[in-house]
């Protein structure tokens, strides 16, 4: 991706959260210079992997697939047991008509995706197989809302401003805003969020492909902390 895609998506982010009076923490607003003034007390934002993340997973066309991310809260593993008391995460999302994150599932992590305002927000779902590549036709069963619901295979749930579904471990799930609709800010609560381990994209071996600095950084990603910390 270009440093100025990424620039504008996190711009345009920002706009949408205050257009929908969602807050976020102030460290959310940092430029690249001040993230290079943080000193040790923002190491748990570091450490933690709080912070924006922005991905085309490798597709190359970010409008069509892909996803803008703020880690807001999040624990840490360490020798696979939380570091500290935080067992959870929360994350908010900008979901654009139409742009799709695609299908995976998690080993260990459960979540809530939550559409908290704008457009709709269409989810479809599968149960994985065993060889974790390919998905099962069984029915699956999900808690809209604590209200059950069954659905075919990739049969689309559309859940509207409000609503939120809960994914168990190896439940495959694709979702996109529905077209035609206003992009949505979406959310999702979850047990500890590990995307470095917990992820299967389904034999998909996404390649993350060298960042186009085409204009200075506005912001740092949540995986560019490395290269602005003063504390070492």
């Amino acid at each position: 991706m270009k440093r100025s895609e990424i620039n504008r998506a996190v711009d345009g982010a920002i706009q949408l959260f205050h257009d929908c009076k969602f807050r976020l923490p102030t460290w959310a607003y940092w430029t690249a210079k001040e993230w290079q003034e943080a000193g040790a007390e923002a190491d748990e934002i570091r450490e933690h992997g709080l912070g924006w993340i922005v991905t085309d997973f490798g597709s190359g066309n970010f409008e069509k697939m892909g996803l803008l991310i703020l880690v807001v809260r999040n624990g840490c593993l360490e020798n696979n047991a939380p570091k500290t008391g935080k067992t959870y995460a929360e994350k908010f999302m900008a979901v654009r008509p139409g742009q799709v994150t695609p299908y995976h599932f998690h080993w260990c992590k459960t979540e809530d995706l939550i559409n908290r305002s704008g457009g709709r927000l269409a989810v479809e779902l599968a149960w994985a197989n065993a060889d974790e590549v390919t998905m099962s036709d069984e029915v699956v069963t999900v808690q809209v809302d604590g209200i059950t619901k069954h659905l075919q295979r990739s049969e689309p749930l559309i859940l509207q401003p409000g609503e939120s579904v809960t994914f168990p471990p190896r439940l495959c799930h694709q979702f996109y805003g529905y077209p035609d609709d206003g992009t949505v800010l979406a959310g999702e609560i979850s047990s500890l969020n590990d995307d470095a381990k917990d992820n299967c994209f389904l034999g998909r071996a996404f390649q993350r492909t060298p960042m186009e600095e085409d204009e200075r950084a506005k912001y740092l990603l949540n995986s560019e902390y490395a290269l602005s910390s003063r504390a070492g």
